[in-house]
């Protein structure tokens, strides 16, 4: 029996079509099983932290193409660790406050308006975080009112109370995922803001999975048949 003697979509028995595509006797569904597996490929890559570029060229693919469903499996992160947290949490569960900023930008008082304020919850192992509204909305005025400087020396307050966090708590799960984070996002050298919260999402699920299960998981959910 080959590989594609079932739907990828319902599981149900596929007919050959001369034209080399398959369809479904169930669903309906008619799809070609070479771009089957050119997903899977590309999911492969992203499961395993190559970026679009380094995977387009490995799997001989445009960029965009590539980036685009880089995206894609970005939003299924996003909705997975959504499911998982209120499937999953506890009436104990910790959170915790985190700022983020490019490594680069971090040196210009300016810059805390960039700032990415999120929390990350804990329930047993795992992380789920919450992006909370961007600072920028308040740059103009605090800019117009001369409150830049007492609004960074503030900022500066709460990183130094963000590391003794960090140092009298290393071992649990909320500042594994911090350190997580921060590796994770450098390696895209500037995330846009509009991008931002799927990348988060993308290392929050990366975090929460083993590597040998991440490509099950967003499969199931790329492949999952629609109502």
């Amino acid at each position: 029996m080959n590989k594609t003697s079932h739907c990828i979509y319902c599981k149900h028995r596929l007919y050959q079509l001369g034209d080399g595509m398959v369809k479904c006797s169930v669903c309906k569904k008619k799809y070609s099983p070479a771009r089957i597996n050119q997903i899977k490929n590309i999911l492969d890559a992203f499961c395993h932290d190559e970026n679009a570029h380094s995977a387009s060229k490995s799997l001989d693919l445009s960029y965009v193409g590539v980036l685009n469903y880089y995206q894609k499996f970005r939003r299924l992160c996003a909705q997975y660790c959504e499911e998982q947290y209120h499937q999953n949490r506890s009436a104990d569960s910790q959170y915790e406050e985190y700022l983020y900023i490019e490594k680069s930008k971090r040196g210009d008082k300016s810059a805390i308006f960039d700032a990415h304020n999120f929390l990350t919850f804990s329930y047993g192992e795992k992380v789920y975080t919450l992006l909370m509204p961007s600072l920028g909305m308040f740059k103009q005025q605090f800019v117009a009112d001369n409150l830049e400087e007492i609004y960074h020396k503030e900022f500066s307050k709460f990183m130094r109370t963000s590391k003794i966090i960090k140092i009298s708590e290393h071992d649990n799960a909320i500042t594994k995922f911090w350190h997580y984070f921060e590796h994770f996002i450098t390696a895209f050298k500037g995330v846009s803001t509009e991008h931002f919260p799927y990348y988060l999402k993308e290392a929050e699920f990366k975090f929460n999975t083993p590597l040998e299960k991440r490509s099950e998981i967003l499969e199931q959910l790329y492949f999952r048949p629609t109502v």
